[in-house]
């Protein structure tokens, strides 16, 4: 049974900076793409970041290039997204993904989401 559980949401200023930590179980993380996702209100779901499988890679969405570092444990069952620099439009329920993506990133392709983990960021 697959899990994917987020955490480290909340309300921050800009400028302030939150992290995310999502735990996976489950799904190797070699076999499997993971990821974050986000969706504003109004607007599609997007992925911000995510690994390539086995980690080696990652990847950024231009809006959180340089602002937004993705990372795993050593033990391949945690994932973290430090946010920093965080903006207003940056406000967004938050998503871990894991999947198989064919094209880094490509969100259909996703399969298992958690719940979500709020972020709201105040001017």
């Amino acid at each position: 049974q697959v899990q994917v559980v987020e955490s480290g949401g909340g309300l921050v200023q800009a400028g302030g900076s939150l992290r995310l930590s999502c735990t996976v179980s489950g799904v190797s993380f070699d076999a499997y793409s993971m990821g974050w996702s986000r969706q504003a209100p109004g607007q599609e779901r997007e992925v911000v970041s995510c690994l390539g499988r086995g980690g080696r890679r990652q990847y950024y969405a231009d809006s959180v290039k340089g602002r937004f570092a993705i990372s795993t444990d050593t033990a391949k069952t945690t994932i973290y997204l430090p946010l920093n620099s965080l903006n207003p439009e940056d406000t967004a329920m938050y998503y871990c993904v894991a999947g198989a993506p064919v094209q880094p990133c490509e969100i259909s392709r996703y399969n298992y989401w958690g719940q979500g983990t709020q972020v709201t960021v105040s001017p």
